[in-house]
């Protein structure tokens, strides 16, 4: 079934995001024929256009104005560009601007938006959305009584395909007023391989026991190599001040997709499971055979973690 499906991109260092361009990979798979088009809005978004492989349309402003997010100045310039593409289904990044355009966006068009999804697929002509629920415990699948149907998705839910750029730019108006006054930024950046980038994250929880934990943690995240792993943390350990709120996944922290995620002194509360669950393999370390992670785990290791990961650590050098 063909249908048009627009991807509301956002922009980063002047280029479009990694999961605006994984979503427009996804919508190639899923419009069937139909057209494939893309919001930019920002300083140089018509030239960041080009980069924004699967999309024929470009809806884009240059209006420094909507460098700053806020969502009254947003959603007038994507409405203007769902009523030009006709949209079937509207995919938004599962951002900071992306949860509130989400439902904003929704309630002017009345129609439903599934939040968080992890995938999309057309069955049988219909959509159908994925999405965790019960704090990671469990996949919900949803399928949308009204149009045009709106998700909002997670990172790395599709891999990325070649293919070319726009054909077409149109002009979206300039940014308006807004009630928001922004005073100023605050980037906190975690050196190294940020974690939503790693193809490998270890994490360590409160059963660490004392911050100095971490350091075998991050001995095994360097064993393993700096390229290719990170360190994250559980929220029990960040609120004991035992490493940076930067590194925290969890419901009220980051979402992580790795290929192999291991979960060192992390008893698998939903609330950290919501941040991790979407990993391709969780590789559980606990000294205790009955917590929760190891409901969820590929391999799990039952035993005290000052034993285990440095055995894993020398595993890892040979």
């Amino acid at each position: 079934m063909a249908r048009n499906i627009l991807v509301v991109g956002e922009l980063s260092g002047g280029q479009p995001t990694p999961t605006t361009l994984e979503l427009l990979s996804g919508a190639v798979g899923l419009a069937a024929g139909g057209t494939i088009s893309v919001t930019l809005l920002g300083a140089g978004a018509t030239a960041a256009a080009a980069a924004c492989a699967g999309a024929g349309t470009a809806y884009a402003s240059d209006d420094a104005g909507y460098d700053t997010f806020r969502a009254e100045q947003w959603l007038p310039a994507i409405g203007a560009a769902l009523d030009q593409a006709n949209a079937d289904l509207v995919m938004i990044p599962q951002s900071t601007a992306g949860r509130e355009l989400g439902p904003r966006l929704s309630h002017r068009r009345n129609t439903a938006v599934a939040m968080d999804c992890t995938n999309i697929v057309d069955e049988g002509g219909t959509l159908k959305v994925s999405r965790p629920a019960y704090g990671g415990n469990a996949m919900a699948t949803y399928s949308f009584a009204s149009s045009p149907a709106m998700a909002t998705v997670r990172a790395k839910s599709f891999d990325l395909v070649a293919g070319a750029g726009p054909s077409n730019t149109v002009a979206l108006p300039a940014a308006g007023d807004s009630r928001t006054n922004v005073t100023g930024h605050e980037q906190v950046v975690a050196e190294g391989l940020q974690i939503q980038d790693a193809a490998i994250v270890v994490a360590g929880g409160r059963g660490l026991g004392a911050p100095e934990g971490f350091q075998l943690v991050e001995a095994l995240a360097a064993a393993i190599g700096s390229e290719r792993a990170a360190v994250g943390s559980s929220r029990a350990a960040v609120d004991l001040g035992w490493y940076p709120p930067s590194q925290q996944v969890g419901l009220t922290g980051k979402v992580v997709t790795p290929d192999v995620y291991i979960a060192i002194a992390i008893s698998g509360a939903s609330q950290h499971l919501a941040g991790c669950s979407g990993s391709n393999a969780i590789v559980a370390v606990n000294r205790d055979a009955e917590a929760n992670i190891f409901n969820f785990a590929k391999y799990g290791i039952v035993g005290d973690y000052k034993v285990i990961v440095p055995a894993l650590i020398e595993a890892f050098k040979k």
